[in-house]
């Protein structure tokens, strides 16, 4: 089990979670657009059954987007009721507007590099650090990435590119998953391989058959592929392994 921790220069609190040994890495897990639920909490707690030091941020805690609240318009969003996932729309705008602004961005992304500074000389880490993000955190996946370059790894699940990163300041291999229903994000992808390559980027798309968006969510029963999500845990691993392995 993980612990809370407090980053106060930033005004942030995460959740930590400590592999059984000495460490083999350190992950940093952003979290979607839910806040940091216990879901977050699982995969955080997953990695360090991995041998990773995991952090997972609550970002969105910062601007009101507790938990609590993000548990509750999700089970909203998710009900059989149409009535209810209809009232879910209103508040999942309202409690999410803040952290589309640019000064909510002007502040996470210098809040999440203090998080990989937090980690990156941890024993065992020896400066092995990457960052695996969903959804919301897909996008600030791709952010971290751009914005600070002692990243040896980045995987967005599903997350679109900031339109403020630029490409050409990523320092560290990226693979990304979508899921191919999903178009908002997916569609985007061959123009952002373009990008990639004109970069210099080591970029990878892993675009799944039959699938949209959230499909690695097992909280989320609509959305949740099983199949999909192991081969996409199975990936995550891997690619891990090969670059923040000794």
């Amino acid at each position: 089990m993980g612990r809370m921790i407090d980053v106060p220069e930033h005004d942030l609190t995460a959740y930590r979670a400590d592999p059984p040994g000495e460490p083999r890495g350190a992950v940093v897990v952003i979290q979607e657009i839910w806040g940091l639920v216990d879901h977050v909490k699982d995969v955080a707690d997953r990695f360090a059954a991995q041998g990773y030091l995991a952090v997972a941020p609550d970002l969105l805690g910062h601007v009101g987007l507790t938990p609590e609240v993000g548990a509750r318009i999700f089970e909203l969003m998710a009900s059989a009721s149409e009535e209810d996932r209809l009232a879910a729309q209103p508040q999942l705008r309202e409690a999410t507007t803040p952290a589309r602004q640019p000064e909510f961005a002007a502040w996470a992304v210098p809040a999440l590099r203090a998080v990989v500074d937090g980690v990156v000389d941890e024993p065992g880490v020896r400066g092995r650090v990457g960052v695996v993000g969903f959804c919301f955190g897909g996008t600030y996946a791709f952010a971290l990435a751009a914005a600070d370059p002692r990243l040896r790894a980045a995987l967005p699940f599903y997350g679109s590119f900031p339109e403020s990163a630029d490409p050409a300041t990523i320092a560290c291999p990226v693979l990304a998953f979508y899921g191919e229903d999903d178009h908002g994000i997916t569609d985007a992808v061959p123009d952002l391989e373009s990008r990639m390559e004109r970069a210099g980027v080591d970029f990878s798309a892993r675009v799944y058959h039959g699938v949209g968006h959230a499909f690695f969510n097992d909280t989320s029963p609509v959305r949740y592929n099983a199949v999909v999500a192991a081969d996409a845990w199975e990936r995550t691993l891997a690619f891990l392994d090969a670059h923040l392995g000794s």
